[in-house]
């Protein structure tokens, strides 16, 4: 992939077409991106498709990280499941030329309408953005990435400690060059880091790797800033999941999950 310097994560060159830039270059391999900005793309597929119904609003979406997604122009293709008066399941996925999917979205989307219910919502349990500190990121040998493209700020554990920790993010480019950033883009940019943030085991002998994402709002989120409340668990078999709370500077607005595989890294 070209240097690039635009301030964005993709460049957008056809309509459903995309470039990414160096700033979705992910922490372990110099080639891949990180999940975090594919899946919002995916994302902002599911809601921008033609015939997308204003009146819908993303409930769940699933992804499959089928492979490691590359730093290679990616083709962003959707298709209708299910369409109904209520609901509506959306099926999203991200092609590089000349190969296989990458990575396939599943999503979710209801119907809303103001003042159908009273509001019943959990109260806000984190300290917000402005009482967190910033703490240093994972070592990474390069110096343009994900890593670059976001501010970390934790109320609670770091990147390089161990356990639960509670950290703060924001975008500092957009997802898609010459847009806007979108509160869809703030949250899905920022859900796949929940297994990084929470690590329980030492990155120099041990690989936890996320084959998928999900990630359910109930709360149309709001602000710069999202939240990732986050925990991991393993077992000793290698199985493990990694879950946080999500939440924006109103409170909670919804969960992500990863299941994990974990195993003995080479020479660890």
């Amino acid at each position: 992939m070209p240097d690039s310097d635009t301030e964005a994560f993709f460049e957008q060159v056809a309509e459903e077409r995309f470039t990414p830039t160096p700033f979705t270059r992910g922490p372990w391999n110099p080639d891949s991106q990180h999940a975090g900005p594919p899946a919002a793309l995916l994302g902002r597929a599911v809601q921008l498709r033609p015939g997308s119904r204003e009146d819908m609003r993303l409930s769940r979406i699933t992804f499959e990280i089928l492979r490691p997604v590359p730093l290679r122009p990616l083709t962003v293709t959707t298709r209708v499941l299910k369409e109904g008066r209520s609901l509506e399941l959306v099926e999203a996925s991200l092609t590089p030329d000349g190969g296989d999917a990458v990575m396939r979205a599943r999503a979710v989307r209801i119907r809303t309408a103001p003042g159908v219910a009273p509001e019943v919502s959990p109260p806000a349990t984190v300290a917000g953005p402005e009482t967190a500190r910033t703490e240093p990121f994972l070592p990474v040998p390069w110096e343009t990435g994900y890593h670059t493209a976001m501010e970390f700020r934790f109320t609670a554990g770091s990147y390089l400690s161990r356990g639960p920790a509670t950290c703060w993010m924001r975008m500092r480019v957009p997802l898609v060059a010459g847009e806007k950033i979108t509160p869809l883009d703030r949250v899905l940019t920022a859900a796949d880091s929940v297994n990084g943030v929470s690590n329980v085991l030492d990155f120099g002998s041990h690989v936890f790797i996320n084959p998928d994402l999900t990630v359910h709002l109930h709360h149309h989120p709001t602000g710069e800033w999202v939240c990732l409340d986050a925990r991991t668990t393993i077992a000793p078999d290698g199985l493990g999941i990694a879950d946080a709370t999500l939440h924006d500077t109103t409170g909670p607005i919804g969960r992500s999950m990863q299941s994990l595989f974990v195993d003995a890294r080479p020479g660890g």
